[in-house]
């Protein structure tokens, strides 16, 4: 905890949060912060960053994200779709897990780490592109003065 990358921001620990944040929020399952917080500690990246990532997927976004995972994983793999009705109780996860569990699952591993690759990625090109730019500014505001 004492480690300054969980606290401060800089082009490792942001980028490595975005990874650590992104992959927890497309997987489906209960206290995403905490495992989130864990592979903060574990890869030493940002540690508020990565907990305030998961919430991508909150009770207005879990619905379309998840059945678009389900949609992926059924592509995938080749099944055909099963009507469900989801339900937020203990009986439909267990029930599902055998049902659209699989499908649900490797849909939600594919876009876990396609979008914690691009949000690693994006937040790596836009971090080395602000620094470029500032730097380029301080150039020319030093030129003018000199001039």
């Amino acid at each position: 905890m004492h480690d300054a990358n969980l606290w401060h921001l800089n082009r490792k620990s942001v980028a490595g949060a975005f990874a650590v944040g992104l992959f927890n929020a497309f997987i489906p399952v209960p206290f995403q912060m905490w495992l989130s917080a864990a592979g903060a500690i574990l890869f030493r990246v940002n540690l508020p960053l990565a907990v305030g990532l998961v919430w991508i997927t909150n009770p207005f976004t879990i619905p379309p994200i998840f059945f678009g995972c389900y949609m992926l994983g059924t592509f995938v793999l080749g099944q055909e779709t099963q009507n469900f009705k989801f339900e937020l109780s203990w009986d439909f996860l267990a029930e599902s897990m055998s049902t659209i569990g699989p499908a649900l699952m490797t849909g939600s591993f594919i876009c876990a780490v396609t979008f914690s690759t691009l949000g690693y990625l994006v937040m790596n090109v836009i971090w080395r592109s602000t620094v470029k730019s500032n730097w380029q500014k301080r150039l020319e505001t030093r030129q003018q003065k000199q001039d």
